[in-house]
């Protein structure tokens, strides 16, 4: 496997803006989306001699920034932090398949009409998912967004997984009938 180098001096202007995004769509909230990305890079440059060059740069920050987020909604819905979350990360190339950038198209290879209708769509989602009542949208977050499976979202938030299921249904209509009148 080739060996990428890191270059942290290259970060802000190569990374900032992405992981910004990425970081917005899964905490709907622009002071800690920074935070969030700012801790990323400090953590990254704490662990530099961690940066094994298996993956490229911009897969080992979203690596880092995805447990930045972790912590994050860890903090926000536990008891006084004692809830577990347990991930993977495995260095097994043939393992590696779950990664989120890996499953979308690429977000540089885009038209302005393009852009501006996932823009406005993502807006309007965002939107209805404001209106829910908080428990409901942590867990529609957690679920569809983050893609966290149903142990994990159960430890985190005390709840049974039936109580999700119905949370998640929840979330899902009072969603679809939002969208119905403000996208549609």
């Amino acid at each position: 496997m080739a060996n990428h180098q890191i270059n942290p001096n290259n970060w802000i202007d190569l990374y900032s803006d992405y992981l910004f995004n990425y970081t917005i769509s899964r905490v709907n909230d622009r002071a800690m989306a920074q935070d969030l990305v700012s801790e990323t890079f400090l953590a990254g440059l704490k662990s530099m001699s961690n940066f094994k060059g298996e993956a490229s740069e911009r897969t080992w920050l979203i690596s880092i920034l995805k447990r930045k987020i972790i912590d994050y909604y860890r903090k926000i819905n536990s008891n006084k932090g004692k809830a577990e979350v347990r991930m993977s990360y495995n260095s097994d190339a043939e393992a590696e398949g779950d990664w989120l950038e890996e499953r979308v198209a690429d977000p540089f290879d885009k038209t302005a009409e393009d852009k501006l209708e996932n823009s406005e769509l993502g807006d309007a989602i965002y939107d209805c998912l404001s209106k829910l009542p908080a428990k409901q949208a942590d867990v529609f977050k957690m679920k569809t967004i983050l893609g966290y499976d149903t142990e994990t979202i159960c430890n985190e938030l005390e709840i049974t997984a039936s109580n999700l299921w119905v949370i998640i249904h929840r979330a899902r209509t009072a969603l679809a009938d939002c969208m119905e009148k403000n996208w549609f």
